[in-house]
């Protein structure tokens, strides 16, 4: 790694985890942005993930015992047969193809958080929810972006805040506000 290449890679790593520590997510989408243009795909899908678990794997642990499993168990199931189909499909990928697919999954839920469209609530239930997993799981196997697909579908589902705060790990996601509500 060269000078500039090093210095765009920290810097990166900085803005992403400056990110996770004042929003508590999306280090993952701040770092791919230019990881994916300085390192391989299979480093940065490897990097987001690591530092993933470090950084959230904390949070979860201090809300285990809020965690109702057997709501949240379609949801590892489904991402436990997804991320081993992701990660084999990122040695398959093209790199200049998944750059532009993880650009423009960026670019549509950057303006889907501006526009803040409003969805009809779908009643969802332990099959959507396993289906949801799986392409959580399939998506983080390729960029290492876990949760993406379940956090935006939770805002669309109907479901009781009280499963939903479950579902977040003890927090409310308002989909609709962006905001973070203690239980």
């Amino acid at each position: 790694m060269d000078g500039i290449v090093l210095g765009l890679f920290l810097l990166a790593a900085f803005m992403g985890g400056f990110a996770s520590g004042l929003a508590g997510f999306a280090m993952g989408f701040v770092v791919s942005g230019i990881w994916l243009h300085v390192i391989t795909p299979i480093q940065t899908t490897t990097l987001i993930v690591g530092y993933g678990l470090w950084t959230q794997g904390y949070g979860v642990w201090q809300l285990r015992h809020s965690l109702t499993w057997r709501n949240v168990a379609p949801f590892i199931i489904g991402g436990t047969i997804g991320v081993p189909i992701g990660t084999m499909l990122l040695t398959y990928v093209d790199p200049a193809h998944l750059r532009s697919g993880v650009g423009l999954l960026l670019v549509l839920y950057g303006i889907h958080g501006l526009a803040q469209p409003a969805f009809k609530p779908l009643q969802a239930g332990v099959a959507a929810d396993g289906g949801i997993g799986f392409l959580n799981g399939l998506l983080c196997g390729l960029t290492g972006f876990p949760g993406f697909i379940g956090q935006q579908c939770n805002g669309h589902a109907q479901r009781s805040d009280e499963h939903s705060k479950r579902l977040a790990g003890g927090k409310r996601l308002d989909s609709q506000h962006g905001s973070r509500e203690h239980r």
